[in-house]
């Protein structure tokens, strides 16, 4: 059996991924810069932004899942200033150049892109820089599929802990439907199993509510109380901050449950 190339394998979705192909029993290989812990994982050491690693990663591999990416606000779970208006591509873009250039070269018969919902209609630097790796995938030689999902739940839920300083909170009322990581990764999987190139049907959580629901939600669950002010966004004004819905598939564990099992 030959083994899947897995990118991103130390992050939440990275190893919802690795865990859910080793419980199939598949071969499973991840590219990293350090080797996670995930039993029954062949770790290839290596670094997308500057190539290091990526060929030998790729030996006597057809199939790459490519979930690595590189958000400074996903990684402090806060947005500062400098995030209005930079954000690294060193990852999303030069990395994925590289990885793509070096799966042409090996051959690779399925490669399968991991992108964001809305995120072609997005105006922060993030959103551009992964609509920028996009694009390099979509103009690839290789058989690709590229999969949209919606923002995660762990982030929502780093996000609005960094309010919690805060003694009033004001959000937009915007319509959207986050997602754990786990439903992504098993459709994912799905995606690899199915072989169907191009775009494939984005993904989100089972519910659609206001960001200020997801907000009294959290509120609820983590124990404490903040008053909400809710504003009203337009449809375009919310997919330009990034507060996009995912259409097509819906994952099964809502927001309240993944709560209940990780809220601090």
């Amino acid at each position: 059996m030959k083994p899947i190339l897995v990118t991103g394998g130390t992050g939440h979705l990275g190893r919802d991924l690795l865990k859910q192909l080793r419980t199939q029993h598949r071969a499973v290989r991840a590219l990293a810069r350090r080797p996670g812990a995930e039993a029954g994982v062949e770790w290839a050491q290596g670094d997308l932004a500057t190539g290091d690693g990526i060929k030998p990663a790729l030996k006597d591999v057809d199939t790459v899942i490519h979930a690595a990416t590189l958000s400074p606000i996903a990684r402090r779970g806060s947005l500062r200033p400098i995030d209005l208006f930079t954000s690294p591509s060193d990852v999303d873009v030069a990395g994925t150049r590289l990885l793509l250039q070096e799966c042409e070269n090996a051959g690779i018969k399925q490669f399968l892109y991991v992108s964001i919902a809305g995120v072609d209609g997005a105006d922060l630097p993030y959103s551009k820089v992964k609509s920028d790796g996009e694009k390099l995938v979509l103009a690839s030689s290789l058989p690709w599929a590229v999969v949209r999902a919606a923002g995660f739940y762990y982030l929502l839920e780093r996000m609005l802990a960094g309010f919690r300083w805060l003694p009033i909170w004001p959000l937009p009322d915007a319509p959207l439907n986050p997602v754990d990581t786990s439903d992504v990764a098993a459709y994912l999987i799905a995606c690899l199993d199915d072989w169907k190139c191009g775009m494939r049907d984005e993904i989100g959580g089972p519910e659609t509510v206001s960001f200020v629901e997801l907000a009294r939600q959290y509120q609820q669950a983590a124990g404490f109380h903040r008053p909400i002010l809710p504003f009203n966004v337009s449809t375009q004004r919310a997919l330009k901050l990034g507060l996009a819905e995912a259409k097509g598939r819906r994952g099964r564990i809502t927001w309240s449950t993944w709560l209940h099992e990780h809220a601090q």
